[in-house]
This record gives C-alpha cells, structure tokens and sequence, in this order.
C-alpha cells in the first residue's frame, strides 16, 4: 500500500511492481504479432500516457557515449557550481524550497536554428549523432500513433510541421535532504512526443496514474522511455492522455536525464482531428431521421456521416 508523501502530503508512489508500466517492443511489429502490438500501444498511450520502448533502433553506442561525456561535463564543469549555489547553501542551513528545482543542466536546440555551438566541445558530437537517431524514433511513433487513431500516418507528422526539436539534459545532483525540495516540480509537458533516455542507477522519475504516483524505475537493457504531451492530447481530441509527473531529489546519487522533445513548430495550427470529433450543433431531429435509416450500421460512420451533412 502506499503511504504519505513527505514532499507534499499526497499519496507516496507505488513501487513498479505494484503497476506495471506498459512495455512496447517496437521489433513485433514486423511480425505475426503487429495486430497486438498497435494494440498494447493504443492501450498504453490511452489509459496510461507513458511506456517503455524495445528494440526501438537507437544505437546502444550512441545512448552510452551520450551519457558519458553528460556525466563527464557534469563533474568537470557543473558540480562544484551547483553545490555553491544559493539554492544548495540554503538547504545546508534546512530551508525548504518549494518553488525551485534541484537540477542543473543545459538545452540542445535540435531544429531549426541548431545552437550545436553553444553546448559544451565535450558533448556536442554525441548530442548531435544521439538526437538524430530520436528523430527517427519521433517520426517512427507519430506514424504509429496516428494509424492506431484511424489517421493517416502522415497526420501527427504534417500537424507538427515544421516541427521543433530539442533535447532538455539534465542533471539531478545527490541531495543532503530530499524532503525539503523536488527534483522537478509537478507539472505536465506542453509539446508533442517525449523520449527519455534516463539514469540506469539513480531513481526519481513518478508519473500520476488514476490519482497515484507511480514511480518510474531506472532504465533497463537500453530502454526509451516515451511521455505524450498536450498537444497530442488535443489532436487526439482527449483519446491520448498527457499524464502529470515530477521527478524526487534523491540522497543516494545524481540521476541523469536526456528528455527529447518532439514538438510542434511554433507556428503550428494545433486543433483535434476532425475525424476524432463529434458532429455538433444540429437539430436532434435531424439525427434521429438519419438513425432510423441507419441504426444497424455503424455507429462511427453515422457520426461521421453526420458531420458531413453539416458542413
């Protein structure tokens, strides 16, 4: 059972094996078994709005390279800083702080406009080989997830277009007293797909799920963990679920994250699919008429029949 939280008084998280978080292994796909698979998947972003991804293509080279030079420039160029900071000074004395972060980082604008420059030497290969490889994992996923919602495949892909990458990466540096502040706020993510390359050691990460958190694991065999964020909720007119989470500041050790963002352009028109929206506005008598003709049909296709007659 899970107790009281003593960073906010809600319900502690469950462990991972009290709720198994949905794993999708994206090799089944070329297989007997893709009918299931598309279907674990609709499951997962449906009731869940984050899993686990397999055989997902991304190089294990690549992830490994990545995580070490982020370590390496951590211990080299940001941990005496961040343990100096005020924020740090402050919790030593046993302040709490409730409106920050305990986290330290940098951001990688992928696309458009790279800012490859502006990173670290130490890092600027491996960001760059690593995010490109996501890219492909991104579009991979928005192909999937707009077929298992009955749109074209292309559709997730042309209403992002021109979309933004980037990749936020941070580091959650060990915490001489994780009651007083959060790793990361609560909060949800504004844009599209989210691809987490996450510490293989350090915990933290909780998701909200039917009102509990349920703590994320460290990653295992070279998973990606994969978030949905708001706009896929809306163009999925709420089908899709973009799921609240946090991540615990943690006394044992300093967890890395690599979060990629797949979002929409900024000059993105963001709307629900058409096809996933219900008809509206006409006369009640209007639509029985037509239910009386069709009533052993489809009940879809009479809404989408529907819809036409209105426009």
């Amino acid at each position: 059972m899970a107790g009281e939280c003593i960073y906010c008084g809600c319900e502690e998280a469950r462990k991972p094996e009290e709720m198994a978080i949905p794993v999708i292994d994206l090799a089944e796909l070329e297989g007997e078994k893709r009918s299931k698979t598309m279907s674990l998947l609709h499951d997962a972003c449906q009731k869940w709005g984050f899993f686990w991804l397999e055989n997902h293509g991304i190089e294990d080279g690549a992830m490994e390279e990545v995580k070490r030079v982020v370590k390496q420039h951590y211990e080299e160029s940001m941990r005496e800083s961040f343990y100096e900071s005020e924020l740090a000074q402050g919790l030593r004395r046993g302040t709490k702080a409730p409106d920050v972060d305990w986290e330290t980082g940098f951001f990688y604008r992928h696309r458009p406009d790279p800012n490859i420059d502006d990173l670290p030497e130490l890092v600027r290969d491996a960001m760059k080989r690593y995010v490109e490889l996501v890219v492909k994992l991104a579009e991979k996923l928005a192909e999937l997830l707009s077929e298992n919602l009955g749109l074209a495949k292309t559709y997730l892909k042309n209403a992002f277009a021109e979309p933004f990458v980037g990749a936020k990466v941070a580091m959650y540096p060990k915490c001489s007293d994780p009651g007083l502040v959060m790793g990361l706020r609560g909060h949800t993510d504004a844009g599209g797909i989210i691809l987490l390359l996450q510490d293989d050691a350090v915990p933290g990460l909780e998701f909200l799920k039917d009102g509990e958190w349920v703590a994320v694991p460290p990653a295992q065999g070279h998973r990606i963990f994969v978030n949905l964020g708001d706009q896929v909720e809306v163009v999925s007119n709420g089908v899709y679920k973009s799921i609240r989470h946090r991540v615990l500041a943690d006394g044992t050790g300093s967890r890395l994250s690599i979060a990629t963002f797949y979002n929409p352009g900024g000059d993105a028109i963001i709307s629900p699919a058409a096809e996933l929206v219900y008809p509206s506005r006409y006369r009640f008598q209007d639509y029985l008429d037509y239910y009386t003709k069709t009533k052993f049909s489809d009940k879809a296709s009479r809404f989408q029949s529907m819809k036409q007659t209105l426009v």
